[in-house]
Formats: structure tokens, sequence, C-alpha cells
């Protein structure tokens, strides 16, 4: 695995070579920049020493500020794999569960987060105008956490 780091980001990239580039996308998980930056380290470095990703990255702790209220901004973590990779999914779905990086609503139940193709981020798809292909539910029972694929 090799590590590179730049002011936004810093990348954890093992074998990208079976990524084809319209078909590769990102599960993301955002924190606080409050929170324990060795923990996100951990995760993105993890994922990819255990085969789970070929590619991870998280903001760089080195860009975190203030935002102009003067409250922490939001980091992310970025992992990445091709959109049809269903036993990838699988496996990066279960390392968000089994690390607790998965927001719950009131009641217990898992949010729905989405998958990014890196097509939508370089189209500048943000907020609204960003529309999820793919979704936590397609692959696991939000309420009951049973795999549906």
């Amino acid at each position: 695995m090799e590590i590179e780091e730049n002011i936004a980001w810093i990348m954890y990239i093992g074998d990208t070579s079976k990524f084809i580039d319209n078909k590769v996308g990102k599960w993301m998980y955002f924190f606080k920049t409050s929170d324990d930056i060795e923990r996100i380290k951990k995760l993105c470095s993890d994922a990819v020493k255990q085969g789970i990703v070929k590619l991870s990255k998280h903001t760089n702790p080195d860009s975190f500020g203030l935002n102009p209220h003067g409250t922490s901004v939001t980091g992310v973590c970025c992992f990445y794999l091709n959109c049809d990779d269903i036993e990838g999914h699988k496996k990066i779905l279960s390392y968000f569960i089994k690390n607790n990086m998965i927001g719950r609503t009131k009641t217990g139940r898992l949010c729905n987060i989405s998958f990014k193709l890196d097509d939508q981020t370089r189209a500048g798809q943000y907020g609204n105008d960003f529309i999820a292909k793919i979704t936590l539910d397609k692959f696991i029972n939000l309420d009951t956490e049973e795999w549906i694929l």
C-alpha cells in the first residue's frame, strides 16, 4: 500500500488496475474535524490493507479549519470501488457497519447512505443536484440489518 498526501487529501492506494473510469465511485463517511483523526486514518488504511477496497482517502487534517460561522468543518473518508462490484459493496458496507460508520435514526434504523460515482462528482452533482443510483437499502434492510443481496 502506498500513502500519498496533498493539501486536501491523504490517500491509501492499493492495486487500482481493475478500476474502470466510468464505473468508479465511493461510499463516504463524514466526520467532524474534532473526531479522533487517528481513528479516521486507521479506518482508511485498514480498509486497503485488509483488501476491502483498493483505494481510500480522507480529508487532510492540515486543511481543517473553521467555517465562517466559527464551528468545525466536516471531513470525509471515501472508499472506492467499481459500481458493479457487488461483493465489493458487501465488503465495504460490512466494514462500515462493524466500525459504526453509518448513522442511525432516532428509532435505531440505519440511515440510507449513498454510493456516488466519480462521474457525478466531476459533473458537480452535490446536494439537491445529486441523485443516488446506488443506496444502502439496495443491499440491507435498514430496519433489520439483514442482507437483501
